[in-house]
């Protein structure tokens, strides 16, 4: 695709390209939805690209140095600092995607580890699932607190 530059269009016709854009992504109801819709749209080393970005974005999240960000991501220093600014001095954007999946990923987790304790038929997990009507108010809870995000669900 040939190069485009921004500053060309009006603000009012580059805000409404974004939006309609915005718009576009928070319409799609799930995972593969996005994935499909943003496979159709970036190439392959776009979305490397940030996805790379997100990544280096939780790694200064976490305090790791940049030295250390750099020998794990093959990244430049500038590259690190470009997104540590946005990190600190952008919209939020960031931080907000990481907590989020930070909070998904700890979801998950817990869910795969009751998926292996209820393995053990003699663990409590395993009690549960052998016998649904005794544990139904745990078996509820435990479906309204683990439950995945409307997006993250799959359709049946």
């Amino acid at each position: 695709m040939a190069r485009f530059k921004p500053e060309r269009l009006s603000t009012k016709e580059k805000y409404g390209l974004l939006k309609e854009f915005w718009t576009t992504l928070a319409l799609l109801e799930d995972v593969e939805q996005i994935q499909n819709f943003l496979k159709d749209l970036l190439s392959e080393t776009e979305a490397v690209m940030l996805a790379r970005r997100l990544k280096i974005a939780k790694l200064i999240y976490q305090g790791k140095s940049y030295e250390a960000i750099e020998k794990l991501m093959h990244a430049s220093p500038t590259t690190i600092a470009s997104v540590h600014s946005w990190l600190d001095g952008g919209f939020g954007g960031y931080l907000q995607g990481i907590q989020k999946l930070r909070e998904e990923l700890g979801r998950q987790a817990v869910l795969q580890e009751k998926k292996e304790q209820s393995l053990d038929p003699l663990s409590l997990e395993g009690l549960k699932k052998r016998y649904p009507l005794h544990f139904l108010l745990f078996n509820t809870a435990d479906e309204m607190k683990y439950r995945a995000p409307k997006r993250l669900r799959k359709k049946h």
